[in-house]
């Protein structure tokens, strides 16, 4: 979780080094919701309506930079969150990280993206926590979607806004168990901008968002460590091999195309231990745990950040503990046009496999 809490910490830098030109404001936010029990194992855990307060510190843009444009004028800046499940078995959690406010329909609609690092009070413990199946460890990662209506300057500097948000808590499967936790909820909240109003004239100089590349090569590799369903079978290390092409298509996007090898240790002993105790599987415990699959993909680039999304299918998978069809949502900071570290999680539907640390070239 070491590594986890750094690149939290070196994209939060990255975002915030930034031109000084840039004016400030914070808002606070009352959320209210409910669990989403995405799995039949968490059935238990929905018993109240989890609520808390997300407080976030916004760094506003006003063109000084080309993406700033292209992204009509986005804010970012860090967030702190507190929710409170309702629950004794799932206790409170509090997260810390970074976040992007993205401006529609003459800057009232506001699509928030936030990712970043939380610790939970309650996590399982056999003896004394043991119904705790959604987190398996203290230290969690942290992701939030949210999509609110915003008003500001209604009296002197201070404004309101509402809406919904979803939050997300799982540690990836760096231990078991793991099935993680969603909540979907109301936010409404007050926010305070530190500067008078600010009339942001229409730039004169369009953006080139005809943006053309030739096709780039990449190969990566995605490493960390997870640990089987099975609790305390002991954490062992992955390796996910990458290669793959990408096209952009214009200022923002680029698509992917490509195919990786997963070579996830666990498994090997996880194969054994089901060889052994579900005879009636004729599981062979010499299977090979290794998996290939290919997949496609869209990279969102905003600044030396760019935010990326993908689906693939398994086309070698002796052993089929999981679907076919997998997914990873991450993020990636590029040092330079050709290297880049990142940040992502590897999912099967609601299900985190794995937590991937990323290093990789674009060539």
């Amino acid at each position: 979780m070491r590594k986890l809490c750094f690149l939290v910490v070196l994209f939060s830098i990255a975002a915030f080094a930034q031109d000084n030109n840039e004016t400030n404001a914070i808002d606070v936010n009352f959320i209210k919701g409910n669990v989403f029990p995405h799995t039949d194992d968490l059935q238990h855990l929905v018993t109240g309506h989890p609520e808390g307060v997300m407080i976030n510190f916004l760094r506003q843009t006003h063109g000084d930079k080309e993406w700033q444009k292209a992204y009509n004028y986005p804010d970012y800046g860090c967030y702190f969150l507190y929710q409170d499940f309702k629950n004794e078995i799932l206790g409170k959690n509090f997260a810390l990280g970074m976040h992007y406010n993205f401006y529609f329909f003459n800057r009232n609609l506001v699509f928030k993206l936030a990712q970043g690092v939380a610790l939970t009070t309650n996590p399982q413990d056999k003896e004394t926590n043991s119904k705790n199946n959604a987190f398996g460890s203290k230290i969690l990662a942290n992701t939030n979607f949210g999509l609110s209506f915003k008003k500001e300057y209604i009296v002197d500097n201070f404004g309101i806004q509402a809406g919904l948000i979803f939050t997300h808590f799982s540690n990836g499967r760096l231990k078991a168990p793991n099935s993680g936790l969603n909540t979907y909820a109301l936010s409404v909240g007050v926010n305070y901008n530190f500067t008078d109003k600010i009339k942001r004239e229409k730039d004169t100089i369009s953006v080139n968002l005809a943006f053309k590349e030739p096709i780039r090569y990449n190969i990566i590799l995605r490493t960390g460590v997870n640990e089987s369903p099975i609790i305390g079978s002991g954490q062992h290390p992955f390796y996910h091999f990458g290669f793959y092409v990408d096209k952009r298509v214009n200022r923002k996007s680029a698509l992917q195309l490509g195919t990786e090898v997963f070579i996830s240790n666990f498994f090997k002993d996880f194969i054994k231990y089901q060889s052994v105790a579900y005879p009636e599987q004729n599981l062979d415990p010499n299977t090979d745990f290794k998996r290939v699959g290919v997949f496609v993909g869209h990279e969102l680039f905003i600044n030396k950040i760019s935010l990326e999304a993908q689906v693939g299918y398994y086309i070698y998978q002796p052993y089929k503990f999981d679907i076919p069809v997998y997914d990873r949502l991450g993020m990636k900071y590029y040092f330079n046009k050709k290297t880049y570290t990142g940040l992502s999680i590897k999912t099967h539907g609601f299900l985190a496999e794995a937590l991937e640390f990323a290093i990789g070239v674009r060539l």
